[in-house]
């Protein structure tokens, strides 16, 4: 097969769509959670919370306008040909993509510089954090979503010894959300990464809250626990918008990698019910 070439302005105007699209556009698998959940809420005032939500996703597709204020910080799934040339330089290229989105998408900019001495807004929403895995063809598949802050700085890491079992697994994950409580702005996803490294578990739990809602885990044991989770946080109360109710999370993803003899990484990342992501392929 012989190389492609692609240039970084198809790079960039790729991404500037995803970051416009998924900030203005819920996505179908969220809104048929959110209509679902509005019918089977057991609370008046949550099922009208779960309305306003839905009714909100309808004014900003219809005005693209932001689904939430905040906008998030850009991440990236890349899945990069090993068959590909790119005329430019790529992270560059994603950058300029997520640059001209949320200055042309009129989207907040909310990234500083520094994380602790020189907070220092970046004005244009870079670096996006950007995730790539070569895989073999002449094609790129981009993945794309603004994380907001308010469910992000919820999450957790925790590395458990295998001896705790998927019973300690289990406890981490519900203790992460209850503690969580009505801060992530739920309904929420509640991502969970198990396996690898600790960085590898913390990035298996971001790229679970970009799985589609209505999918399960390929392996049916952990499709149980990702079923068994949710049924367990929805008892919790906390409800939509955490003004109580049986809708405390849409949706329990759990993605999982190989890991040392020695270990058991947990990470869980909650996303909430603005669940942005899209995709697209060059």
């Amino acid at each position: 097969m012989e190389f492609r070439t692609i240039s970084a302005e198809t790079v960039t105007a790729a991404v500037k769509k995803l970051f416009m699209d998924c900030n203005y556009f819920i996505g179908g698998d969220i809104l048929c959670a959110l209509q679902k959940a509005r019918e089977n809420e057991a609370s008046p005032v949550g099922k009208s919370v779960l309305s306003q939500i839905i009714e909100n996703n309808r004014i900003a597709a219809e005005e693209e306008i932001p689904i939430c204020q905040d906008t998030g910080m850009a991440v990236l799934f890349v899945e990069y040909g090993d068959k590909i040339c790119i005329d430019g330089d790529f992270d560059e290229a994603v950058n300029e993509g997520v640059r001209q989105a949320y200055r042309d998408g009129f989207l907040r900019k909310s990234v500083v510089s520094d994380p602790v001495f020189d907070r220092v807004n970046t004005r244009d929403n870079t670096p996006a954090v950007i995730h790539t895995k070569i895989v073999s063809g002449d094609k790129i598949r981009l993945t794309a979503g603004g994380k907001g802050f308010g469910s992000e700085n919820m999450s957790a890491v925790k590395m458990l010894a295998p001896s705790y079992g998927v019973d300690g697994v289990r406890r981490f994950i519900l203790d992460t959300v209850f503690r969580a409580g009505p801060n992530p702005c739920p309904p929420i996803v509640v991502g969970v990464g198990i396996g690898g490294t600790f960085e590898r578990a913390a990035q298996l739990a971001k790229k679970a809250t970009f799985r589609p809602v209505d999918t399960c885990h390929a392996d049916p044991r952990y499709a149980a626990l990702e079923d068994e989770l949710l049924a367990e946080i929805n008892k919790m109360g906390f409800g939509p918008a955490g003004l109580g109710g049986s809708t405390t999370a849409l949706a329990v993803n759990i993605e999982t990698a190989p890991t040392h003899i020695a270990g058991m990484p947990v990470a869980v990342n909650i996303c909430c019910h603005a669940a942005r992501h899209a995709g697209t392929e060059i």
